[in-house]
């Protein structure tokens, strides 16, 4: 479901985390904007952002920001959104989105100097469709190479190539055969 009324959709988001909150026990505020400005890293802004502070901000940062994706999940959920529109709601505390985007952004260019020196491929460790995504950004001005993502689910992850890589080719396999 498209995020329609944006207003709308915040007012909701805010109803459900004022009973989330407290009846998790957590020790935290936020603020909700709708159509903030865009991000000065990535150039992207979401429909919607929602920003925490508070006493238990580590909280949501701990494990590689697993609780803060948590939230940003139940809010996609809540408001129903397809997979293409799961970039239109953000959630974010102590800045981390764009410290993770810098962050990204300078793996991917450590990344390419690597495809450069060697010749071959590089792949990075799995991760989530939306640090992907920064990641085909950043290297998208990239004209010597080309990234793609490989495979499923939470095993999906980026790889960078020299443009013109060509893979080998798959061997047969030697299932069934005797």
């Amino acid at each position: 479901m498209p995020i329609t009324d944006a207003v709308a959709a915040a007012k909701n988001i805010d109803s459900l985390f004022k009973r989330v909150l407290a009846q998790g026990g957590f020790r935290l505020k936020y603020r909700i904007v709708v159509n903030p400005p865009a991000s000065p890293v990535t150039g992207e802004a979401p429909a919607i952002l929602m920003d925490f502070s508070g006493p238990d901000s580590s909280l949501m940062l701990a494990r590689g920001g697993e609780l803060l994706r948590s939230f940003e999940h139940i809010i996609q959920k809540s408001l129903r959104l397809e997979h293409e529109e799961l970039d239109k709601v953000a959630v974010d505390c102590g800045n981390q989105r764009a410290a993770r985007a810098e962050e990204l952004a300078m793996a991917a260019k450590v990344a390419a100097e690597k495809v450069r020196e060697t010749g071959r491929p590089y792949q990075f460790a799995p991760m989530n469709s939306r640090e992907r995504r920064m990641m085909h950004m950043a290297l998208k001005s990239e004209t010597d190479l080309r990234t793609e993502s490989t495979g499923e689910g939470f095993d999906r992850a980026l790889v960078v190539y020299p443009k013109d890589y060509k893979s080998p080719a798959p061997r047969p396999s030697s299932r069934g055969r005797r």
